[in-house]
């Protein structure tokens, strides 16, 4: 009489002769041919993470191609950075040649993420490289403010160097992190909007340059909260001559255009506080 067996009944029999089943690793195997510990495939099971096809009558854990594949998953995912936790939720069913496609696809698409984050973290250090190169000192206060607008993506961090340690902490204590951004957005677009008056050569005692200037005044006053004492700083911070970078380039365009236009305007206010600070 013939009887027809299960995998699990065919598993536990060969166990009693000794034999691994043919298409079964044992741990060891398994962990051999990963390049994993032993430690961690047992690790991996209790935590839910990957738990074998089948199990010996002696209790020894027995692993599968389809297993090898989950684990490489795991291990993709875990050296993106990710923890188990997130691991087991990104983890995906492979019963179907769509859903190994579909699993792949997921660990490329995290493989994307993760070398352009890289890449940003790798520009990063470059520019800050060159910036305490060029600094000369070592600031390590001033640094610091340079990652966190390079870590934003925020340009600003070739305005920070120019600062005096007194207008760093003026910064700091004025300026949280989203009120900080907002202000050099509008500062931006106004710089944008001047750089464009001057390409559209528009005199700047025009109604339309005169409002732009006294927005720009306005930003200049909400930064300093009204503190004149600031003005010579930022007047020197304002001094470029040779631009080194895209930033200085636009800012020289704007100071020159700005120059005259502030003239007149402070000429209708009947006041100039520049000449003020002067005296």
């Amino acid at each position: 009489m013939i009887y027809t067996i299960n995998r699990t009944e065919r598993v536990m029999i060969m166990e009693k002769h000794g034999a691994t089943p043919q298409g079964y690793l044992t741990v060891g195997e398994a962990a051999n041919k990963m390049g994993v510990t032993v430690r961690t495939l047992q690790y991996y099971d209790r935590e839910g993470l990957l738990a074998p096809s089948a199990q010996s009558e002696g209790g020894r854990r027995l692993y599968t191609d389809k297993d090898l594949i989950k684990l490489h998953q795991i291990l993709s995912l875990k050296s993106l950075g990710f923890s188990l936790r997130d691991i087991k939720q990104r983890l995906i069913s492979l019963e179907t040649p769509a859903e190994v496609a579909n699993a792949l696809t997921e660990q490329a698409k995290a493989i994307r993420e993760k070398i352009k984050q890289l890449q940003t973290s790798l520009k990063a250090i470059d520019q800050l490289k060159a910036e305490v190169l060029q600094m000369q000192t070592v600031n390590f206060k001033k640094y610091a403010d340079i990652i966190v607008n390079l870590q934003m993506k925020n340009d600003s961090y070739y305005l920070i160097k120019r600062f005096d340690d007194d207008t760093l902490d003026h910064i700091r204590s004025r300026f949280d992190k989203e009120s900080g951004l907002d202000f050099m957005d509008r500062f931006n677009r106004l710089s944008d909007e001047i750089v464009q008056l001057k390409t559209e050569n528009i005199p700047p005692e025009s109604e339309k340059c005169q409002q732009v200037v006294k927005e720009y005044w306005n930003l200049i006053m909400e930064f300093t909260n009204g503190d004149m004492r600031m003005l010579p700083q930022l007047t020197e911070i304002g001094n470029i001559d040779t631009a080194a970078n895209p930033w200085e380039e636009r800012q020289k365009i704007v100071n020159e255009y700005l120059e005259p236009a502030l003239q007149i305007y402070f000429s209708k206010l009947g006041s100039n506080p520049f000449e003020g600070e002067k005296q």
